[in-house]
């Protein structure tokens, strides 16, 4: 019996590291999924030739070609539709996604942040927790709601704050457990177990312990 293997759209505006993560975990056969379209807003993205490099399809949609977000995001909507489209992860996308996109896709957009949510969303969430002394830090798989970085939680991973900790050697650290914890939430959904339950994501097939 051949696996089912889900479609998975990555939307991305920088260097690309979490969409290398799954292409590779899915090339190890880690994640029922393939990627079937890259879309980006930065024709300077890494994440482009990352996504060359792995033989996926990959296209820029330029905001400033357009007359509003809605406009914009429309494309962005029929590109990921042409591409039969099951889930939307955004990896380093630097936008909020509007209502349009969220009702098309509802249930279906994931995103990761560097920090333990609901502590510093936003942007800057690595440097939030050094500057507020925090021992602990970590990272966080969401899906996506009309707020920033509000989302039902699907994993969270820690990662502790060390006394010589700056931003680099902190979100470096952040970054070893997202290329774990993002390809792991995408397999759990291939597989169908994950179930939104108001705030709350259940995963199926698990027990407590």
């Amino acid at each position: 019996m051949v696996e089912k293997r889900i479609r998975i759209g990555v939307l991305a505006s920088g260097s690309g590291t979490n969409l290398e993560a799954i292409a590779n975990a899915i090339e190890r056969g880690e994640v029922p999924a393939e990627i079937a379209i890259v879309l980006s807003d930065n024709p300077k993205a890494f994440a482009l030739q990352r996504a060359k490099k792995h033989g996926i399809p990959a296209k820029v949609i330029l905001p400033s070609e357009f007359s509003d977000r809605r406009e914009y995001e429309t494309a962005l909507i029929s590109e990921l539709k042409r591409a039969e489209v099951e889930l939307v992860a955004l990896a380093g996308y630097m936008r909020l996604v509007g209502q349009e996109f969220l009702v098309e896709f509802k249930g279906r957009i994931m995103n990761i942040h560097p920090a333990l949510l609901p502590s510093y969303p936003g942007t800057h969430a690595v440097r939030g927790a050094l500057q507020y002394g925090a021992k602990v830090s970590g990272v966080t798989v969401h899906f996506v709601d009309d707020g920033i970085d509000t989302g039902p939680i699907i994993i969270q991973r820690a990662v502790p704050v060390l006394e010589n900790d700056d931003e680099e050697s902190l979100h470096q650290r952040i970054h070893e457990q997202e290329y774990k914890a993002y390809p792991e939430a995408i397999r759990l959904f291939a597989e169908g177990r994950l179930k939104i339950e108001g705030r709350r994501v259940r995963v199926l097939g698990e027990t407590s312990s």
